[in-house]
């Protein structure tokens, strides 16, 4: 019996067949392209109008964001189809020892018992405007680095807030579709009220785990259904007991056939990321400093939260959500390293580069306009390249030390306190501001725990102390280490002995009254502060560096268009996208043909396995 699963536009569910295209394509096509997708003749039979028709309904009105992934409405009354791990955080939060729906699954018979799906939100693109012109024309005459990527930003809010302002209905977002080169403007409809409605079994959820992510074939059932929720005028509200399921414009109906071989199928959603028209020293910098070092980091938390879950569910299922994205980017991370290195990506980019270098000097006018531009390229990477350890610890250091993100919300508290010169004011500006911080700490302290932040943190520190040179943290070089483990140590002594790690504490002493802020200090604020004032001027840097490169690619794209005589499609980057092509079978390595459908013989396969 073969699994013929439901193709449903913008979600492919995790026994879905995979697909090819059947004519070389430009891959993610933005709503705006997809008469250039050629859709009719790679075999669409629909009209592209029923899929966008802008004023028009189309699919594309069935197609949410789910934070950040894809969803697709499947009801008149709100019911939304979604990933798994795209609920795997609202399940989380919703679990307890005792009700343990991420272990055990969930689902709600009666709308009544439909139960709020906590940091999950519900975005519907309601149209878009091109206002490259615009951006562009702002920054025209602009040679400073910093002031022209401060430009653009500010450029792009103010697009936003005007859009905001003519529809107080929509939230407005401006985003960059080619470096230095086109922005658009996206009016989304956003539902804040959002429930679960059904979760799997998380063995079902997750079967296969992670040796299974990513790769082809899975057998796992990777969805879950939401609802979402508007107060009873229709408009989006919080979550309310009396708001009422949304009614969306159009609803997608399951084909319970399915499909077959060979058959024609788009895919409407909204992906994350892709790099199609970076230079060679980007996938470089992917593959020398980016990867393996998030790779390696994500690897030593996860340990450390696998570790510290062992023995107790509750711990288990509060770092359940971290451990969840660690997984999925680690896998992922580790594919890529594997597939850039076995063809040799880096090689073909230089090769192509340099063919485009060719092409630019053998044209005059374009050797006027561009003739210098690969080499400014080249020398933007090797300055990143040069310092790139450095970079890379410091994002990563609030989401691998928990305790610096607390620390972080109370230092910002006791600046905005200490700025005040009257008593009356300093207390005012505490007692304003104390609920909202509180609620900021009690979100952190969700995932947080003890044992494995000290181990984090003296993990990144013990690293931090090798970095030599331009990578050279000089908030840690000055505290005088001898060696590795004492940088260690003494952070994960400091996070000890601090205040900060109960919020309890931080409730009962810290934020007691207006002086107990201003007057407390410890270690780990100290060292955050060395760090957060050494970060501000690197990040200085690090926006002149934006700055460059968003002109130096707005350039290296318009040029290799013209070298290639085509205009390209721009790259994904979280916004509505369309792709397209049919269900075949596909041979990944030499004397392996992968079919293009799972089967319930295949699935009791591998559950066997994993018994075994």
């Amino acid at each position: 019996m073969k699994v013929k699963s439901l193709v449903l536009a913008g979600l492919l569910l995790g026994a879905a067949p995979i697909f090819t295209a059947s004519i070389p394509d430009e891959g993610m096509f933005p709503l705006s392209e997809l008469s250039r997708a050629g859709l009719k003749k790679a075999g669409l039979k629909i009209s592209e109008k029923d899929i966008y028709n802008p004023g028009q309904i189309g699919l594309v009105d069935a197609l949410v964001q789910v934070s950040g992934c894809t969803g697709s409405f499947v009801s008149p009354n709100g019911l939304i189809i979604t990933n798994h791990h795209c609920a795997f955080s609202a399940v989380q939060l919703a679990s307890t020892p005792e009700h343990n729906y991420l272990e055990n699954g969930f689902i709600a018979s009666t709308l009544e018992q439909e139960i709020e799906a906590k940091g999950l939100t519900i975005r519907i693109t309601d149209s878009y405007e091109d206002v490259s012109v615009r951006v562009l024309n702002a920054v025209a005459n602009i040679t400073d680095p910093i002031e022209r990527i401060n430009t653009i930003k500010k450029v792009c809010n103010e697009i936003a807030k005007e859009a905001e302002a003519k529809d107080p209905s929509i939230k407005a977002e401006v985003s960059e579709m080619f470096i230095g080169k086109s922005y658009v403007l996206f009016r989304y409809k956003t539902i804040e009220d959002v429930r679960l409605v059904y979760v799997p079994r998380q063995d079902i959820g997750e079967f296969g785990g992670e040796t299974d992510n990513w790769v082809w074939p899975r057998h796992t059932g990777d969805f879950s259904f939401l609802r979402a929720y508007v107060g009873p005028d229709g408009k989006p509200a919080k979550y309310s007991k009396n708001n009422v399921p949304y009614k969306p414009k159009k609803h997608l109906k399951v084909n319970p056939k399915g499909v077959e071989e060979n058959d024609f199928v788009f895919i409407l959603g909204y992906p994350g990321r892709t790099f199609r028209h970076r230079p060679a020293q980007f996938i470089e910098y992917q593959q020398q400093f980016l990867l393996p070092y998030v790779s390696e980091l994500y690897d030593f938390q996860n340990q450390q939260m696998l570790q510290a879950g062992k023995e107790d569910k509750a711990i288990e299922l509060a770092l359940a959500t971290r451990v969840k994205r660690n997984a999925n980017v680690l896998k992922n991370y580790r594919g890529k390293l594997k597939g850039l290195r076995n063809i040799d990506l880096i090689g073909s980019k230089k090769k192509e580069d340099t063919e485009l270098a060719t092409f630019i000097q053998s044209k005059p006018e374009l050797k006027s306009k561009y003739g210098t531009l690969m080499e400014e390229i080249d020398k933007h990477y090797q300055l990143v390249f040069s310092d790139a350890m450095r970079e890379l610890w410091f994002n990563n250091m609030y989401t691998g030390i928990r305790t610096f993100q607390i620390a972080r919300v109370i230092q910002d508290l006791q600046q905005a306190v200490a700025n005040q010169s009257k008593d009356a004011d300093k207390k005012r500006i505490f007692e304003s501001n104390k609920e909202n911080v509180l609620k900021q700490l009690s979100n952190i302290f969700e995932s947080y725990h003890l044992t494995v932040d000290k181990n984090i943190a003296g993990h990144m520190f013990a690293q931090a102390y090798t970095f030599q040179d331009k990578n050279t943290i000089e908030a840690i070089k000055t505290k005088g280490f001898t060696n590795a483990e004492a940088a260690s140590t003494y952070i994960q002594q400091a996070i000890q002995l601090s205040k900060l790690t109960s919020l309890e504490n931080i409730k009962s002493s810290v934020l007691k009254d207006y002086n107990t802020l201003a007057s407390y200090s410890d270690e780990v604020l100290k060292i955050h502060k060395d760090l957060v004032n050494e970060l501000a001027v690197f990040r200085k840097e690090l926006t002149r560096r934006e700055g460059i490169l968003n002109r130096l690619m707005g350039d290296y794209v318009a040029v290799k268009e013209i070298y290639q005589a085509k205009n390209f499609i721009p790259d994904a980057n979280s916004t509505l996208r369309l792709t397209f092509g049919n269900i075949k079978g596909y041979s990944p390595a030499d004397a392996t043909y992968m079919a293009p459908f799972t089967s319930i013989k295949g699935l009791n396969r591998k559950r066997k396995f994993r018994i075994t």
